[in-house]
C-alpha cells in the first residue's frame, strides 16, 4: 500500500467527510502521532476513522475513536441526513456501532484503532493522556460543539493538532456552532492555523 491508497474503498463507507479533507486529516494524523496518540470524536460508521488509523498505524500509534453511536441529532428521524438503514427501534435512534465495527475489521485496524462508546463529557472524566491531535467531528449543535472543545482541546499537547470539520464562515453553508468553536480556540490564544481544507480547519497548539 502507498502513501495515497487506503486498505478499504474509502467510497463504500457511509459518512459525510469529503476525500480531500480525509486525505488532510490523514496527512495531520501522520506528523501528529509520530509524538503520542490521537482522538476522533464523531466516528459514526469509520469514514474519518479510516483516514486517521491508517496514518496512526504506520507509526505505530494509537487512535482513540470516541462516539456514542447513537447518530447526531440531524441523524436522526425527520432530520435531513437521517438513514433509515442505521435506526434502531429499540432505542428511537440509530445504532452506528455495529457498522463502525465492521469498517473496523475491512481496514485492518483493530490493532490501531480504540473504540470509546460513550458521550464525550462523560469519557473526558479522568482522563489523563495528553494527545498528539484531536479532531471534532461530533454533535453540531452549541451545546455539544463547545462541550466537545471545551473538555478536550485543553489535551492538547503543545505543538499538537486541533482539527475542526464543517466549519461555515458564511451561515448559508451550514451550521454554526463548529465555526463558532473554531473561532472561540484562534481568540484563547492557545491555538494558530495552520491550513484549511473546504470546511476542515487544521490548528497547531502553541507553547
Amino acid at each position: 500500500m502507498t502513501a495515497r491508497q487506503l486498505p478499504i474503498d474509502i467510497e463504500a463507507v457511509k459518512g459525510f467527510m469529503d476525500a480531500e479533507e480525509g486525505w488532510a486529516l490523514h496527512d495531520a494524523a501522520l506528523d501528529a502521532s509520530r509524538r503520542g496518540p490521537c482522538l476522533e470524536i464523531g466516528s459514526y460508521c469509520g469514514k474519518s476513522t479510516v483516514y486517521i488509523g491508517v496514518a496512526c498505524q504506520r507509526n505505530g500509534a494509537v487512535l482513540y475513536a470516541l462516539d456514542h453511536h447513537y447518530g447526531s441529532e440531524e441523524n436522526q428521524k425527520g432530520w435531513e441526513h437521517h438513514d433509515a438503514s442505521l435506526y434502531d427501534p429499540e432505542t428511537d435512534r440509530l445504532n452506528t456501532f455495529p457498522l463502525f465495527r465492521h469498517t473496523l475489521r475491512l481496514a485492518r485496524l483493530e490493532d490501531t484503532v480504540v473504540p470509546v462508546v460513550a458521550p464525550s463529557t462523560v469519557a473526558s472524566k479522568g482522563w489523563a493522556t495528553p494527545l498528539a491531535m484531536v479532531f471534532i467531528d461530533g454533535g453540531h449543535g452549541m451545546e455539544p460543539a463547545l462541550d466537545d472543545y471545551r473538555h478536550w482541546a485543553p489535551r492538547v499537547m503543545p505543538g499538537g493538532v486541533l482539527a475542526i470539520h464543517d466549519v461555515f464562515p458564511d451561515p448559508k453553508d451550514g451550521g454554526r456552532p463548529p465555526y463558532e468553536i473554531y473561532k472561540m480556540a484562534l481568540a484563547s490564544n492557545l491555538f494558530a492555523e495552520e491550513r484549511a481544507v473546504k470546511s476542515l480547519r487544521l490548528l497547531r497548539r502553541l507553547g
